[in-house]
């Protein structure tokens, strides 16, 4: 692999009787991932958990403390959310950032459907649609194309104007993702313009282990993709090097990573879902099992995904050595805007 672009994805935790101290700590990460060098800083979107509901009022937040990195989100769960009021929010958290936003979606019944699909939709969630179409009308309306014939205006205060969504980026229709785990999706997102974001999670559609089903999902994406059009494919891993961990803090890693090895041999479920082997150790063998990545090996863009369990100082030390002991050895440097500037 030669990684030209590196960012990291973070789960936003936060404790129950104190979300803002948590939520504040993710925003000082991203701000520490920019001084580091990171390319770019992406955030989960949960539900109904210690995490971020909202990615774009988070992102908005964002993009006020950093002034560089890419901000993302992956992924927004599209079933929960208004086609025309998320074009509103992620075009104006986008204009915030001054066209660094980077959003992500997945389609499909959305987690926890069962106990808030009905508040969402105010009545039987099922009858609505949550399928890629979904997206695809968010993407016409992140178009910003006028509303009504070329006759119909809409008056405020001060101003008459032919009505579109407000505020518009043209630029942001071209930062689209989709996380795709199946090769219909990776399908999809080829056919209607978005990059592609694949992770450490997949499906065995024909393939019983992880790097297959992997490979094969990017190839169908590529070999879809129109050859004029300059898609972006990002590759996500669980990457926690321990050099400069503490003896305790190295034992917890071992232990976190050894309570999900079980999951990597073979597939689970009736999904048949595939996990990617988390990469835990020193930095130097982690670096070589990232060169040696087939997967990686077709992408240009590594994305590291935080887990879950940790505390920012962990995030901070994980996010360190891999920019100084991982991602030099993968060809990646780092922007000369951050050079000199960490602390």
């Amino acid at each position: 692999m030669t990684a030209r672009t590196l960012a990291f994805l973070t789960p936003g935790n936060y404790p129950d009787n104190d979300p803002y101290a948590g939520l504040e700590d993710t925003l000082q990460l991203f701000e520490y991932g920019e001084r580091l060098g990171f390319d770019g800083a992406w955030i989960r979107q949960r539900h109904l958990e210690h995490g971020v509901g909202s990615a774009a009022v988070f992102l908005a937040a964002a993009s006020q403390r950093t002034s560089r990195v890419e901000l993302g989100t992956a992924v927004i769960p599209i079933g929960y959310e208004s086609p025309f009021r998320l074009a509103e929010d992620l075009s104006m958290a986008d204009v915030l950032s001054r066209g660094r936003l980077q959003a992500g979606f997945s389609a499909g019944t959305p987690p926890h459907a069962e106990l808030i699909g009905h508040l969402v939709f105010d009545g039987d969630w099922r009858t609505f649609d949550l399928s890629h179409g979904r997206i695809a009308r968010l993407i016409d309306n992140l178009r910003g194309e006028f509303l009504g014939d070329a006759d119909t205006v809409i008056q405020s205060p001060g101003n008459t104007q032919r009505p579109r969504l407000q505020p518009h980026n043209p630029g942001l229709i071209n930062r689209l993702w989709y996380g795709a785990a199946s090769t219909k999706s990776a399908r999809w997102a080829a056919e209607n313009g978005l990059n592609l974001l694949t992770g450490n999670i997949g499906f065995g559609e024909h393939h019983d282990d992880f790097t297959s089903a992997q490979l094969a999902l990017i190839g169908e994406y590529r070999r879809l993709v129109p050859p004029a059009r300059a898609a972006r494919v990002a590759v996500g891993r669980v990457i926690v090097p321990t050099d400069s961990a503490d003896r305790a803090t190295r034992e917890r890693y071992r232990q976190y990573a050894a309570g999900r090895h079980a999951r990597t041999l073979a597939p689970q479920g009736e999904r048949r879902v595939l996990f990617a082997p988390d990469l835990v150790g020193p930095a130097d063998e982690i670096a070589e099992r990232l060169a040696t990545d087939p997967v990686l090996a077709e992408t240009s863009e590594l994305r590291l995904e935080l887990p879950y369990e940790f505390q920012r100082g962990d995030y901070e030390q994980i996010l360190h050595d891999t920019v100084h002991l991982i991602a030099p050895a993968l060809g990646w440097q780092r922007d000369a805007v951050a050079s000199g500037v960490e602390r």
